[in-house]
């Protein structure tokens, strides 16, 4: 019995959604349910895109995971260098194939795009075994430009081939007939695996992946979370149920598909009050320190959490770590990050907070009110949000005019008593690179906002802003 492939495209089709932090919990309950392969964004922005690959390339452990590179040989180079440390790598070559497509998006003529073709797949080859063409707009291609396409694809070396119905307009009869037109012309596809991937515009979607299944397709491109495209779910739930009448199995996990896919939905539809409630699970729970630790430990666990720290501000850390270690039996990846904050990237200040006003209350949306300062200009702004936290993160965006991943909000108590001190971590995400903010209040709001005030400054620092 076969096996036929899900490729999720979750995140290369909505990545825009989701934050940092996000994408990488994303490709770990994809990896935890069996995805056979996933699909990320290209790369754009050498250094932001590459650390996002490389960091989704180290959290799975079995997919595959799929990068399509840009059309030249550099582009080729990027993705492999940010991908190469994958368990599974794979390098996508995507190039349009029908006239309209080829010579708008393109402009190339079609002898022109089979050398792109050939030259592209070959280069990735070199650097993988597993190389994808995925023939973009197939349906609406010249059949015999198709053949030559996709013959020069697996010439040059690649072991799997995707078709597209990018416009969605064929009915499951219809793609039925394509797929054994395709097989008839081309018999080297017999050699290699084939793809597909259907747009939803008429809604036929996962009728159409399903049919070409029962042609001869072995990969299915389909997301977990609603695109324009098959669902995850639901063809994973048709094979699960009819694959054994036609010799063909699933690979996924299909009786955690529902509850996983329930997950990676309410990641998309609870959008920023997700990340700010401190109180889910730490990835780096496990990280455990003592005073038994020397300082090439200490700092290889801060590399971990992902900070980028100078010779200087390494040095701050593990004096800091030590004087507190002496008192302490373990310190945790929580309570290091807490270390980093205090005492690493010490700046000037940019931001300084003036005044806040939070209101929050049961019937009623929350709405923050924040005075700052910046070169002895007063700055203001105010924010409704989804919770008192929420909005003041929200109304401090509108004041600097600055939009900053949250990669990490962290709360928790620093003395006992009604009178207790609050303390909270924040980790912002700017260019690629992590910048902590630490702030202390009997007012755990307050705290939240000079938390998040101490990273931004340290941002403005770096990144130069007067």
């Amino acid at each position: 019995m076969e096996e036929v492939k899900l490729s999720d495209v979750t995140m290369k089709a909505l990545g825009g959604q989701l934050s940092f932090k996000e994408k990488i919990e994303l490709a770990k309950l994809l990896d935890r349910l069996g995805a056979s392969v996933i699909e990320l964004e290209g790369i754009e922005s050498a250094k932001v895109d590459a650390l996002r690959v490389k960091s989704v390339a180290t959290a799975v452990k079995e997919s595959v995971v799929a990068v399509p590179v840009a059309l030249t040989r550099d582009g080729v180079d990027a993705v492999w260098n940010a991908l190469r440390d994958a368990k599974k790598p794979r390098l996508q070559v995507v190039t349009p194939t029908s006239t309209v497509q080829m010579e708008y998006i393109c402009h190339k003529k079609p002898d022109a795009m089979l050398a792109l073709i050939r030259e592209l797949v070959a280069y990735c080859r070199e650097k993988t075994e597993n190389v994808e063409f995925v023939a973009d707009d197939a349906t609406r291609a010249d059949a015999s430009f198709l053949a030559s396409a996709v013959n020069a694809a697996i010439e040059a070396g690649a072991a799997t081939v995707t078709v597209c119905d990018t416009a969605g307009a064929m009915l499951p009869r219809e793609f039925a007939k394509f797929f054994e037109t395709l097989y008839e012309t081309i018999p080297a596809l017999r050699g290699v695996s084939v793809g597909v991937a259907c747009s939803d515009a008429l809604a036929m979607a996962d009728a159409c992946a399903v049919t070409a299944v029962l042609r001869g397709a072995r990969e299915v491109k389909a997301s977990a979370y609603p695109a324009d495209g098959a669902s995850l779910s639901n063809v994973a739930k048709v094979l699960q149920a009819k694959g054994e009448g036609f010799g063909v199995r699933v690979g996924a996990r299909t009786t955690e598909m529902k509850r996983v896919v329930g997950q990676i939905a309410r990641m998309f539809e609870t959008g920023k009050g997700a990340l700010y409630d401190g109180l889910g699970g730490d990835e780096h729970a496990g990280l455990t320190l003592s005073q038994h630790d020397d300082k090439a430990a200490v700092l290889q666990t801060v590399a971990k959490l992902g900070y980028e720290l100078s010779e200087e501000d390494g040095e701050a850390v593990w004096e800091a770590f030590s004087r507190i270690a002496k008192h302490k039996d373990a310190i945790g990846a929580r309570e290091l990050d807490a270390i980093v904050a205090s005492a690493a990237m010490q700046v000037p200040t940019t931001y300084a907070v003036k005044s806040y006003v939070v209101n929050s209350g049961s019937g009623i949306t929350a709405m923050a009110h924040l005075k700052l300062e910046k070169k002895g200009k007063e700055l203001e702004g105010v924010a409704l949000g989804d919770g008192p936290i929420d909005a003041a993160f929200l109304a401090l965006e509108q004041v600097t005019g600055r939009h900053c991943e949250m990669d990490d909000f962290q709360i928790r108590t620093v003395t006992e008593g009604h009178e207790a001190m609050g303390e909270t971590v924040v980790r912002l995400r700017s260019n690629g690179k992590l910048y902590p903010g630490r702030g202390i209040s009997t007012d755990i709001v307050g705290a939240s906002i000079r938390a998040y005030v101490n990273a931004l400054n340290k941002i403005a620092y770096e990144e130069g802003e007067t």
